[in-house]
């Protein structure tokens, strides 16, 4: 049985995603562990806070046209 966490991840893999913004930390956690276990799938830009990534994320949407 897959894990909440492990459903995102194969969401945004469905939609070719490939690269994630993020900052680790309390509810996340579950989903950082999926991500670690399926991380070549993907690549993680560490932030510093929750808007940095949120704002990376946006900036790197815009330039490559990937979502």
């Amino acid at each position: 049985m897959m894990t909440g966490a492990q459903i995102i991840l194969e969401c945004l893999k469905r939609q070719n995603v490939d690269t994630i913004f993020g900052y680790p930390g309390g509810a996340v956690i579950p989903l950082y562990d999926a991500l670690y276990k399926d991380r070549e799938c993907f690549t993680h830009v560490l932030t510093c806070h929750e808007q940095a990534a949120a704002h990376g994320a946006d900036g790197y949407a815009r330039a490559t046209g990937k979502v």
